[in-house]
């Protein structure tokens, strides 16, 4: 093949990825990617499963800039909202090479989903984990004129309104969708669950009226601006920064969510390209800008090194096997 083909290969390619949206023709592919030898030396692309604008966007961003001054290559964020934060790693795993040019992150839904319904990605095989950076704080949001003070209110109100009170959550199956469910069954009450691609739209339609309650993370801002309020949390202990909210067990409803948030790559990545990106992710963690993102949204580091990551990767889809089918949800 002459070096003619493969230019008009990659420019085909790039048009294709720009006319469709499709993020395997941003990355480098094959040899060519890795012919020059020392890693990184071109721009790294890191993709964003959620809607700009909202608060993973934030946060990731931030930590991009940084991640780019550890590496000295330029990182670009790139969104692809879509299935509950699953959609973008997937696309990532089917296509794009294994050569650490092309990141994504992702949520704890990849781990949930294959349970759920037919996927195109198996968690435990198509993905390297590079490493675990943050924990969402998941929690039950209304507007700061609703009716309801207390998480007691909207239960109250569900009861004499069955399938009335609309929440909202990042797609089926999230962390969010899941315990909704179990509270809505624990406390004998239906609602009207309406999937969104993340908290920056879940926010327009909170403020806009068209839902009730948000079941998620990102609400911090929202809070803190007096536009919302959070009734309950759904960690294991109060928030430092918000001790008057109660936790859902605390109200008496045995329900946490723990949602980390990591980054993956193709599989078959070198190690040593491993190694260089887990060790620059581990010290972009420590950025100002981005600690104070993730203080604004009331999360926390919740750092796994790439093994660790791996591992509990394995023994997360184990686990949520046996949740799901405890809960009897299926969506398909």
């Amino acid at each position: 093949m002459n070096q003619g083909s493969i230019s008009r290969r990659r420019a085909l390619g790039l048009m294709g990825a720009l006319a469709g949206g499709t993020l395997a023709a941003l990355a480098p592919h094959g040899a060519l990617a890795q012919a020059g030898g020392h890693f990184p030396s071109r721009p790294l692309t890191l993709i964003m499963p959620f809607p700009a604008g909202g608060a993973t966007d934030a946060q990731m961003r931030a930590l991009g800039l940084a991640l780019g001054k550890e590496l000295g290559q330029q990182v670009i964020v790139v969104n692809q909202p879509g299935l509950a934060g699953t959609l973008a790693p997937a696309t990532m795993a089917r296509n794009a090479a294994a050569d650490g040019y092309t990141v994504s992150i992702v949520p704890a839904t990849l781990f949930r989903l294959p349970h759920l319904q037919k996927v195109t990605f198996d968690p435990t095989t198509d993905f390297s984990y590079v490493i675990c950076l943050t924990g969402y704080t998941n929690g039950l949001v209304v507007r700061a004129d609703a009716p309801w003070k207390t998480l007691q209110d909207l239960l109250a109100d569900a009861k004499a309104r069955p399938g009335r009170i609309n929440y909202a959550s990042t797609g089926i199956g999230s962390g969010g969708h899941i315990a909704m469910e179990r509270l809505a069954r624990a406390a004998g009450v239906q609602f009207n669950f309406a999937p969104y691609k993340g908290m920056a739209e879940e926010t327009t339609a909170l403020l806009g009226g068209h839902i009730d309650v948000i079941s998620d993370p990102g609400w911090g801002a929202l809070v803190d601006g007096g536009k919302a309020r959070v009734l309950a949390t759904l960690g294991s202990e109060r928030l430092q920064r918000r001790p008057q909210v109660p936790t859902l067990k605390e109200l008496g409803y045995d329900i946490t969510v723990h949602s980390p948030v990591g980054v993956v790559a193709p599989k078959g990545l070198p190690p040593e390209v491993l190694k260089t990106l887990h060790d620059a992710f581990r010290r972009a963690m420590k950025d100002a800008e981005y600690q104070r993102i993730l203080a604004q949204y009331d999360q926390f580091d919740m750092y796994m090194s790439s093994a660790e990551y791996g591992k509990y990767a394995v023994e997360q889809v184990a686990r949520e096997k046996v949740f799901v089918e405890q809960l009897g949800i299926k969506l398909q």
